[in-house]
């Protein structure tokens, strides 16, 4: 018998499921279930995106395919927010968004900006589907299609399942009238091909290769395609319930203890514009540097990525301002008014730095990029002070988010790897200078900028670029970039080699 009194095992609290845990454990099935009119959708945009897409991992090119997927999956998802969609100005914003976004592909050669292009379509759709104005709700929302995509399984199931028991008595029917319309689409095709080499040559880019190596290929995509259909219409009937992300609104700081680290920020500020200044508008450059090291040019490239994260950090700081500000509106409207408009003069300086650096040698998409982005933070910093007029701002996250992906389709306008040609070749003409390894990584957007460069250079900028026209591109790959380049390599091909 044991002489020793027991010792009970001590409590251990359970814990706490996260926020995220929460939301996904309130989000609830829609109500509506998956009829068969919109399976019927599903599988026709299917359909269409095993058609468009299954032959990209056999060239590898972009076109008309993703804008046309994109257009079968809207077709699909709209009517299923019975009109809500039409009501909702900012959903109907970033559906347009997003189909702006994917129609990159249609008009730019260049990887990098349609899968950039791509990449923030997904994320804007999803935000489309489930709304919200706080910067939860947005953030939330672009990031909801993952989770959809798996909370939608049990929902699709029972859907597929039921509209196949429904639809028993009408099945034969319609799979009747299909078989009907595609042999007599195979016959009098088939006929009209061979009366005509013209339709031919267009029949054959426009029917899929049904080898066998290919049909796997057009199984994923289509199966792909449905999926992101089914989640895009899962999340229309049933937004997660992301309002509860929502922070509570947090006690106002005293006064001074607000005041003066904002103050203190501002006065740092306005110590580094004051000397940025003092370099800008110096007559004698060089000779203001020389205690430095380093010339103008060196000068201008050293510290301007960490003038880019300043100007990240400084918005970070005035989202925590915000929150936690005291009730003194004027103060708060006047430190923080002063700190967006000193960060916007460290903009102006980092931009100034990285031309600087770019017209001496050269310009490359990671410079464009960066280019570009800080010109956007320059853009949110604005929108920020225009919210701090009021200090009610229920726009600014739809607002930002928009202006993203505004921004991306601006830089795809701006045909990034044609402005960098043209910049390569200008400073060519002026300097003599030119980088024929890095030009030769650009793409078929660049064709009409570099055939502007004198033999040889010309033909030895143009070589690996006539290899990327010259594979073979079915009729939904097609591209206006790479058409207009083909012309015009056709009319003026390179000479020899490089």
């Amino acid at each position: 018998m044991n002489q020793y009194p027991s010792v009970p095992a001590p409590l251990v609290p359970p814990r706490q499921p996260f926020f995220t845990e929460k939301v996904i454990a309130a989000w609830k099935l829609p109500a509506r279930r998956l009829s068969p009119v919109m399976l019927g959708g599903v599988l026709a945009a299917a359909v269409i995106g095993s058609v468009a897409l299954g032959d990209i991992p056999g060239n590898g090119l972009l076109g008309l395919n993703l804008p046309l997927t994109a257009l079968a999956v809207a077709a699909v998802v709209l009517p299923v927010t019975g009109g809500r969609m039409l009501r909702d100005r900012t959903g109907l914003l970033f559906c347009l968004l997003a189909l702006a976004l994917t129609a990159i592909a249609a008009l730019r050669d260049a990887e990098w900006i349609t899968a950039l292009g791509l990449l923030l379509a997904l994320p804007v759709a999803s935000y489309a589907m489930t709304g919200g104005r706080s910067w939860a709700e947005v953030l939330g929302g672009g990031l909801a299609l993952p989770a959809a995509g798996a909370r939608m399984l049990p929902w699709a199931v029972h859907g597929v399942t039921g509209a196949l028991n429904d639809g028993r008595g009408r099945a034969w029917p319609v799979i009747r009238t299909g078989l009907i319309a595609g042999a007599l689409l195979l016959v009098f095709g088939a006929l009209f091909a061979g009366a005509d080499a013209a339709f031919s040559g267009i029949a054959a880019g426009l029917v899929p290769d049904i080898s066998p190596d290919k049909v796997v290929v057009r199984v994923i995509a289509g199966t792909a395609t449905a999926l992101l259909t089914l989640a895009l219409v899962f999340l229309a009937l049933a937004p997660p319930p992301l309002r509860m992300l929502v922070p509570r609104p947090a006690p106002p700081a005293g006064r001074w203890a607000w005041a003066v680290p904002i103050a203190a920020l501002d006065l740092l500020f306005l110590a580094f514009c004051a000397i940025q200044a003092s370099v800008l508008l110096a007559s004698d450059k060089d000779r203001l540097l020389r205690s430095t090291g380093l010339t103008y040019a060196q000068y201008a490239r050293q510290g301007f990525f960490q003038l880019v994260v300043v100007t990240v950090l400084v918005l970070a700081v005035i989202a925590f301002a915000v929150r936690h500000a005291p009730r003194d509106r004027m103060l708060v409207r006047a430190l923080l008014g002063a700190l967006c408009a000193l960060t916007l003069v460290v903009v102006a300086v980092a931009l100034r730095r990285l031309y600087l650096y770019e017209e001496t040698y050269g310009w490359t998409r990671l410079r464009l990029w960066v280019h570009a982005f800080e010109l956007w933070l320059g853009l949110v910093v604005v929108l920020v002070a225009a919210a701090g007029l009021r200090l009610k701002a229920a726009w600014l996250p739809r607002a930002v988010a928009a202006s993203g992906a505004a921004g991306l389709l601006a830089l795809a306008a701006l045909n990034p790897d044609a402005f960098i040609a043209e910049r390569n070749v200008t400073r060519h003409a002026r300097t003599g200078k030119i980088d024929i390894a890095y030009l030769r990584t650009l793409s078929a957007d660049a064709v009409p900028a570099l055939d502007r460069l004198p033999e040889p250079v010309r033909s030895c900028a143009l070589l690996d670029v006539q290899a990327h026209l010259s594979r073979p591109e079915s009729a939904l790959s097609h591209n206006l970039s790479r058409t207009e380049a083909r012309a015009l390599l056709k009319a003026h091909p390179p000479l020899g080699h490089c």
